[in-house]
């Protein structure tokens, strides 16, 4: 739900993405790394086939990179790449743990919380919507939204009717972002997380918090990254479907990609097995804050996922099997939001000169990352067991491990 800028983004970006079946994940070979707690594997992900076995896997370079999150405080990370084309390859690698007390280490099966991520899921769904001519980018959200959510707040109806869909997709819309609001940020992150991480958030009661702020800009002038945002466009698809964003999201995303692993929680603060913990800073020690309500969170940012659900879904939307080609461009386009954002997705410069497209999700015990090239042929998907605020931010390095040609091009610091 929250999200950060990593070194490397156009200035002022935040780090915060239909029908074709796919083979679910079935790990075939894991190999050693030397000198860290980490694992490769060759599976069959996202209709990949597994690589002949008598081909030698090389060390995961990926592996360095993770190792240095969990050096400056992460109890654990795994990342999972996937590779399409004649010999299709997927490496799952790991350093660290996934439970601090038991020294369980994390799995590619584990379920976790993807926070922002969510965010490109629900925009495919906008988009998929505008595609089918139910919904112009450029239209008034105020036109879309239930009468609860116009009679909310601080002259609601005047804010709402200038802001438009497309502004909302790409965070310029001028609006406050709820999870900034002092109160609701002390009891979200700060030193009221442990008193209230069962609370529960209705959507309505998060806008009327969003709306009791004065606007941080005129809609469309420039890019500020808002949660509120995205809470608007569930309420969107709602009322344009009649179900919930959830329910449409499963229909025209989780279902017809067979993500096995994805689920919308609602206030249900626990997680499906398996899964490893979940840990935060509160007072200035680690916590575990595995299980918490997410409705904080909502269509912002509540989503569960497992790293190969994550890397299929981005395989398939960059491959042109979720949107046509106009509304496919739509979503990388950066031209509305300084540079900064398209309709759901980041856009990515690495030292080595190459851009990757994706998108990053950080709630209370998890932050997630996910990149891919331009076509989704090349799809990598790294996670921490806590959130970003305790390590430093190190995540393009593992980017650019990836997918720069070596790690000597790749900028990598430390051992």
């Amino acid at each position: 739900m929250r999200s950060r800028m990593p070194p490397g983004r156009s200035p002022g970006r935040h780090r915060a993405a239909v029908r074709w079946p796919v083979r679910s994940v079935q790990a075939a070979l894991l190999a050693a790394v030397t000198g860290a707690v980490t694992a490769a594997a060759l599976t069959s992900c996202a209709g990949f086939v597994p690589h002949p076995p008598a081909v030698r896997v090389p060390p995961a370079p990926t592996a360095r990179a993770l190792r240095l999150l969990v050096a400056e405080g992460a109890p654990g990370a795994a990342s999972l790449a996937t590779r399409a084309g004649p010999a299709p390859l997927s490496r799952f690698t790991t350093a660290g743990v996934a439970d601090l007390r038991s020294g369980r280490r994390i799995h590619l099966q584990d379920h976790f919380r993807a926070g922002s991520l969510t965010k490109t899921f629900v925009a495919t769904v906008v988009l998929q919507l505008v595609a089918e001519h139910r919904l112009s980018l450029d239209e008034p959200v105020a036109r879309r939204l239930p009468r609860k959510a116009l009679t909310t707040g601080r002259d609601a109806s005047a804010d709402l009717s200038q802001v438009t869909i497309r502004e909302l997709l790409g965070h310029t819309s001028g609006l406050f972002n709820y999870a900034q609001d002092p109160r609701l940020a002390r009891q979200l992150y700060g030193t009221g997380l442990g008193a209230h991480r069962f609370d529960t958030h209705s959507p309505t009661e998060l806008l009327r918090t969003a709306l009791s702020h004065p606007r941080t800009a005129p809609p469309g002038a420039r890019y500020a990254y808002s949660n509120t945002n995205y809470l608007l466009l569930g309420m969107v698809i709602e009322q344009l479907t009649g179900h919930p964003y959830a329910q449409e999201v499963r229909r025209r995303i989780v279902r017809p990609l067979h993500l096995t692993g994805t689920s919308f929680p609602g206030t249900d603060p626990a997680l499906p097995v398996p899964y490893g913990r979940a840990y935060t800073r509160l007072d200035g020690r680690r916590t575990d804050i595995t299980a918490l309500d997410p409705s904080r969170a909502g269509a912002a940012g509540e989503m569960i996922i497992t790293l190969g659900d994550l890397n299929r879904f981005f395989a398939a939307l960059l491959g042109g099997r979720l949107l046509p080609p106009r509304q496919t461009a739509e979503l990388k386009g950066h031209r509305t939001a300084d540079g900064a954002y398209g309709l759901g997705l980041y856009a990515t410069r690495l030292p080595c000169g190459r851009t990757v497209w994706g998108h990053n999700g950080e709630i209370n015990g998890s932050y997630v990352e996910s990149a891919a090239d331009a076509h989704g042929r090349h799809v990598l998907t790294f996670r921490l067991n806590t959130d970003a605020r305790t390590v430093p931010p190190h995540g393009p390095d593992v980017l650019a491990a990836e997918f720069c040609p070596s790690p000597s091009r790749a900028g990598l610091t430390g051992a």
